[in-house]
């Protein structure tokens, strides 16, 4: 019974740290330069109306993630 919870224990430490991270990228995400104004960042602007898509903010993100995924997961 022990086993059980111990890998539910690992995977709550996990997700709490991936919050804690989730969550100052947003309270840092706007000090960051350059972080939403990449190149391949859409944005249409319109009379009332605001159209933001952060696709090359995106596709940069996930490098980056992946990259470090590949480094963090060899054992």
């Amino acid at each position: 019974m022990e086993n059980n919870f111990t890998g539910i224990g690992r995977l709550l430490v996990i997700a709490g740290i991936f919050l804690v991270v989730l969550g100052l990228l947003f309270l840092l995400g706007g000090k960051i330069p350059g972080l939403g104004r990449l190149p391949g960042d859409i944005v249409i602007k319109r009379d009332k109306f605001v159209f933001y898509f952060p696709l090359g903010t995106s596709l940069l993100l996930s490098i980056l993630l992946s990259l470090l995924w590949a480094i963090f997961s060899r054992r």
